[in-house]
């Protein structure tokens, strides 16, 4: 236990406020969306109905944007404002700054929800009911896409925060490496720059121009080639931050130290230079884009496999280091000495178990050949679970009973609340996402309120439709009973008394530190220009053939039916099957001529 002022509000008030607040932010984001996932779980496997099914899209849309977006990156920058005052120990450079990105961001989600919540009424003519994946040619409300831009201005503003943090602190440290965990917000916060720049494009030049009626219309393929641009490396905008309380708090609480700093910085670059160039892969149905841009897109794809390996060698051997030192024995008998009545350490060791079965799903969906056979199927909903709904989701529930304390200054109100919740999120989602993977080798189609088909039933190899419907109706309500022991635990630690034996602020030490690192990996530039190159290859050239064949603003679109005068237009068709007869005919008798020379 630590000595009174060792605790992060103790050592950084003023932060510790703005850290608080994005995590209250993050959770209330996270009620709502978790809410709105059971109605959706329960409306679409048809066990409870209270509702319109057109009204389905708009709960969809809330439960998309309000978890994938709100409630991960409201808790990512809460986490990176931590680490960076934490690894650098100084303050931020100016905390009406910190506290203005931070209102920003709440503005934003504020006119966002307007028109997603204006859509259950018919009273109000705005609605947003464009799922989580926003691009056209679905069209939102002006205030969704305004939100959406003031959101991520503040993401931006928030790195700029962090940078000016660590260039002040370099102005005093020029000789000393950077910290592994600014380091780790650094390059993140880079590659969010990059990746942002499509949606910034698509929302700016586009979809808001559209919603406000100053263009007629847009290129759907544009729009949606713009967003995945954005919306994969968005993945790992949510994911590295749990990547980070793997590397830097999991071997703490394991009691143990970080098996390899050089490592860690290894996969963070990787994420940089990778996670752009691959949103292709989400688009190989699209038939505007040419086969090898696609395969261009898989390899990328197949490379970012490397940093997630890195990771699983890296995190078990920090563990297994922890386990010996705490007398653990034997080639799998350490496993046993591990802290597992500890609700942070057991939250993230499970989360880190489900985040490896979504890597398998990954590889299914990163293949061109297998991709065909899950697209745009439960399977992908299954596997989305996997990785937002678990490695970050439930690796964000877990360290929230480390940082409540730090961050407030009062006990964590039930522990073994807390390790039931974690539990049962991780028995909740087994049963949830391995029926959505087996639903979607059925053919069961995601983004609908009504699966079925008339005249059609989908035949499960092993069980039945009704047996995977009732584990995917079972796995929500476990999930919304966890959710609800986690608010119960968050509420009372806001309320619990003031304690002076908190555990100290800080982070895992190492075994092998930063001077083991090659000082090129602290060379932010050459990563972030190499990431450029990348991002430049895969996307140039796509879209100029998406720009050439649509235009910026969409093909043109002759209305149907047509009025044409029969005989020229018999004519035109009578001149190509005789163009067509004279060019076969040719290279037949080309053919035969080859044949019977000698």
């Amino acid at each position: 236990m630590s000595e009174a002022g060792s605790t992060y509000i103790d050592a950084f008030p003023a932060e510790a406020k703005v850290v608080r607040a994005a995590f209250y932010s993050s959770f209330l984001a996270l009620a709502i969306g978790g809410l709105f996932g059971v109605v959706q779980t329960l409306h679409r496997t048809d066990v409870y109905r209270f509702m319109d099914s057109a009204d389905y899209y708009t709960v969809l849309t809330a439960h998309g944007v309000l978890l994938a977006i709100t409630f991960t990156i409201f808790f990512l920058v809460g986490v990176f404002t931590w680490a960076i005052t934490t690894s650098l120990d100084r303050g931020v450079e100016d905390i009406r700054f910190t506290w203005a990105w931070y209102g920003l961001m709440v503005l934003g989600t504020a006119l966002v929800a307007i028109p997603i919540f204006a859509g259950f009424t018919d009273s109000i003519d705005m609605s947003a009911s464009v799922l989580f994946t926003f691009y056209a040619p679905l069209q939102a409300h002006p205030l969704f896409y305004l939100g959406l831009v003031l959101f991520v201005v503040g993401t931006w503003l928030a790195g700029v925060d962090w940078f000016r943090s660590w260039l002040a602190w370099k102005a005093e440290n020029p000789d000393e490496r950077i910290p592994l965990p600014t380091f780790m917000v650094l390059t993140t916060t880079l590659m969010w720059y990059i990746a942002t720049l499509g949606v910034a494009i698509a929302i700016l030049a586009f979809l808001l121009p559209w919603s406000l009626g100053l263009i007629d219309s847009v290129n759907p393929l544009l729009t949606r080639t713009l967003f995945w641009f954005f919306g994969h490396p968005v993945v790992y905008f949510w994911l590295m931050p749990a990547y980070m309380m793997w590397y830097i708090m999991l071997p703490k609480v394991s009691g143990g130290k970080l098996f390899s700093d050089p490592l860690a910085r290894v996969v963070f670059v990787l994420f940089l230079i990778l996670s752009v160039p691959t949103g292709i892969h989400h688009q190989y149905l699209d038939p505007g884009i040419a086969e090898g841009f696609k395969f261009i897109a898989m390899t990328n794809t197949m490379f970012l496999l490397l940093p997630s390996l890195l990771t699983a060698f890296t995190v078990v051997a920090s563990m297994e280091h922890g386990a010996r030192q705490r007398g653990g024995e034997g080639y799998f008998g350490w496993l046993k000495a591990l802290p597992w009545r500890d609700p942070v350490f057991t939250g993230m060791a499970l989360a880190g178990l489900m985040f490896a079965a979504a890597g398998f799903s990954g590889m299914i969906n990163a293949g061109m050949n297998i991709n065909y056979l899950v697209h745009n199927t439960f399977w992908v909903v299954g596997h989305f679970h996997l990785t937002v709904g678990t490695a970050v989701a439930l690796t964000f529930m877990a360290v929230t009973y480390w940082f409540l304390p730090q961050v407030t200054g009062r006990a964590l109100w039930n522990r073994s609340v807390a390790l039931v919740q974690v539990v049962l999120w991780f028995v909740g989602m087994t049963f949830m996402s391995n029926a959505m993977h087996r639903a979607g080798l059925l053919g069961v189609p995601r983004r609908t309120a009504e699966p079925q088909y008339d005249g059609f039933e989908f035949e499960a190899a092993v069980g039945s439709v009704g047996e995977l419907n009732a584990q995917i109706a079972l796995g929500g309500i476990l999930l919304t009973l966890s959710l609800a022991l986690f608010f119960a635990n968050v509420v009372g630690t806001a309320f619990n008394g003031k304690s002076d034996s908190l555990p100290a602020n800080g982070y895992a030490e190492t075994l092998s530190g930063s001077e083991d690192a090659p000082l090129v990996l602290d060379n932010l530039k050459l990563w972030t220009a190499i990431a450029v190159v990348l991002v430049i290859f895969a996307y140039t050239f796509p879209i100029l053939s998406i720009v050439d064949r649509g235009g910026l603003f969409g093909p043109d679109v002759n209305p149907f039916p047509v009025s044409l005068d029969t005989l020229p237009v018999l004519g035109l068709v009578l001149e190509q099957y005789v163009t067509t007869a004279l060019a076969t005919a040719g290279e037949l008798t080309g053919s035969i001529v080859t044949e019977v020379t000698p």
